[in-house]
C-alpha cells in the first residue's frame, strides 16, 4: 500500500521495518479519541473557508461510518499503515475519495498523537476517580459497620497500642483522597489542546485552535508549538500519580495478605476472592492481594520507562516518543483491574472483632497510657516513661500483665499511682481516651467518618 510519504522516496519500506515500526497493534485503542479529534478538526477546517463545507461533510459523515464499523467489529487494522491515524485516514480516502484527502490540512501525526494521547488521558483519569471514589466508599461503610471494634495498632509492624479498626481503614481513605486529588490536578495539564501546532512550526493556514479547543473541551491550547509536540509531561504526571496510588494499594494489600495468616488471624478473606494450592489441600491463598502488590512494580516501571525515554531527547518530536503509549495504557489497565477487584473484594471480608480485641491489649500495649497518667499526676514526661519502663520490665520478669499488677506493686515505682490506674490499663478505654483531633477516640473516629463522606460525596 502506498505510503503517504513515498512522493520522496524511491524505495518501498522494507517489510521488516513495517513490522518494528508499527503501532497499530496497541494504539488501536485510540481510535474513538482519533476520530472524534478529526472530526473537530474538519468542522474547524470548513469554518474557516480552508475545505469547503460538501467536503467537511462527506468527511464527517465517512469518519462516523468508520466509527461504527470498528465498534462492531467490522473494521479491519491494517500493520503497513502504521498507526491508528493512518489506517483511520487510509480508509476516510477510500470511503470519500479527494475529500478525504484534505483532512490531514492544518495538522501533522505529532499533533495528532498528542491530541489523541490528551483525550485517551483525560476519559481514564476521569474513569480513574470515579473508581477511587467508590472504594473510598466501600471503606468508608466498612469503618461505619466496625466502628468500636478495637484492634492492636503496629509501629514497625509490632504491637505498638490499641486503635480502633474503622480508625485504621480511614488512614486508607485519607491516602485516596490525596490520590484523588493529585489525578484532578493532573487534569489542568491534560486538558490543553496541541492540535494545531502542525509538525512543530505551526501552519500558514488561518486556523482557530481555540474554536476546537471549545468543540473537544479543552480549557485552553498549548501556546509554544515546539513544546506542545514534544510534551509527555501530561503522561508523566498521570504516570506519577498512578505510582503513588498502587503503592498505597499495595500497602493495603500487604496488611491484608499479614492479617489473613495463622499468625495474625484478624481477618478471613473471602473464598471468591482467594486460590488454593495445587498441592496442599489445606491453603486457602491470597492471589488477589499478593497480584496487586506485585503489579505496583510493573506501574512503577511504567513510570521509570517513559521517564527514561523522554531523559535525553532534543525539540521537537522523535520517533522515541511512541514509546509513550504502551507504558500507559499498561498502567491504566492494571489500576483499573486492583480498584475493581478490590472494591469487589472487601465488603466480603470477615473481620475477626474477638480475635483483635484480644490482641489489642496484649504486650503491654497501654504502657503509654500509664506514662500519660503519670505525667497528669505531676511527673516530667520523660521520667514518667523511665517509670513505666520500668513497670513493663518487671511484668517481664514476673511473667505478668500490667493488669494483673497490685496497687501494692505499682505504688514500689511511683506514689502517684491510684486505684484509677486500671481503667487505663483496658484496650477499650485506652481507646476511648485519644480524644486529639485526628486520634483514634470513638467519637472523634465519627467526626472523621462524617468529614470524609462530605468530602467523598462532594466530588460527584
Amino acid at each position: 500500500m502506498k505510503k503517504p510519504w513515498s512522493g520522496r522516496f524511491r524505495e518501498k519500506t522494507s517489510k521488516v521495518v513495517e513490522s518494528f515500526t508499527e503501532s497499530i497493534s496497541f494504539d488501536y485503542r485510540l481510535w474513538k479519541y482519533d476520530i472524534e479529534g478529526s472530526i473537530a478538526h474538519t468542522k474547524m477546517l470548513a469554518q474557516q473557508g480552508i475545505i469547503s463545507k460538501e467536503d467537511s461533510e462527506k468527511i464527517i459523515e465517512g469518519l462516523e461510518g468508520i466509527a461504527k464499523e470498528i465498534e462492531t467489529g467490522k473494521f479491519r487494522f491494517r500493520k503497513e499503515l502504521e498507526d491508528i491515524h493512518m489506517n483511520i485516514e487510509a480508509a476516510l480516502i477510500r470511503i470519500t475519495g479527494d475529500a478525504g484527502k484534505k483532512l490531514h490540512t492544518a495538522r501533522s501525526r505529532n499533533d495528532q498523537v498528542a491530541l489523541d494521547l490528551r483525550l485517551y488521558l483525560r476519559s481514564e483519569t476521569k474513569e480513574i476517580l470515579s473508581l477511587i471514589k467508590r472504594f473510598q466508599k466501600t471503606l468508608l461503610h466498612i469503618a461505619t459497620k466496625h466502628l468500636h471494634a478495637v484492634m492492636p495498632g503496629y509501629t514497625h509492624l509490632q504491637r505498638a497500642q490499641p486503635v480502633l479498626l474503622s480508625h485504621h481503614l480511614l488512614a486508607y481513605v485519607e491516602m485516596l483522597l490525596r490520590d484523588m486529588e493529585r489525578f484532578q490536578d493532573g487534569l489542568k495539564r491534560i486538558n490543553k489542546l496541541p492540535l494545531g501546532s502542525c509538525a512543530l512550526a505551526g501552519t500558514t493556514f488561518p486556523i482557530d485552535r481555540i474554536y476546537v479547543a471549545k468543540l473537544l473541551g479543552f480549557d485552553g491550547i498549548s501556546e509554544n508549538s515546539i513544546d506542545a509536540v514534544s510534551d509527555r509531561d501530561f503522561a508523566i504526571e498521570f504516570l506519577s500519580n498512578a505510582a503513588i496510588l498502587i503503592m498505597h494499594l499495595s500497602r493495603l494489600s500487604e496488611e491484608l495478605i499479614l492479617w489473613s495468616t495463622e499468625e495474625f488471624r484478624l481477618i478471613e478473606l473471602p473464598d471468591a476472592f482467594t486460590t488454593g494450592s495445587s498441592i496442599m489441600p489445606q491453603k486457602k491463598n491470597p492471589d488477589v492481594a499478593e497480584l496487586i502488590r506485585g503489579k505496583a512494580g510493573r506501574v512503577y516501571g511504567n513510570l521509570l520507562s517513559l521517564l527514561t525515554t523522554m531523559k535525553s531527547l532534543p525539540l521537537s518530536y522523535n520517533r522515541d516518543l511512541q514509546e509513550d503509549k504502551q507504558p500507559v495504557f499498561d498502567t491504566v489497565d492494571t489500576i483499573n483491574s486492583c480498584l475493581v477487584v478490590l472494591n469487589e473484594m472487601f465488603p466480603g471480608i470477615k473481620f475477626n472483632a474477638k480475635r483483635m480485641y484480644e490482641t489489642a491489649g496484649d504486650v503491654y500495649s497501654t504502657a503509654t497510657d500509664i506514662a500519660e497518667y503519670l505525667v497528669k499526676k505531676g511527673l516530667p514526661f520523660r521520667e514518667a516513661h523511665e517509670t513505666t519502663g520500668k513497670i513493663v520490665l518487671y511484668c517481664l520478669k514476673k511473667g505478668k500483665k500490667l493488669e494483673e499488677l497490685t496497687l501494692k506493686e505499682l505504688n514500689t515505682f511511683s506514689k502517684f499511682i491510684k486505684n484509677n490506674i486500671y481503667s487505663c490499663l483496658k484496650a477499650e478505654e485506652s481507646v476511648k481516651n485519644k480524644k486529639s483531633r485526628g486520634g483514634t477516640s470513638p467519637d472523634e473516629v465519627k467526626r472523621q467518618i462524617r468529614r470524609l463522606k462530605k468530602i467523598v460525596n462532594s466530588k460527584e
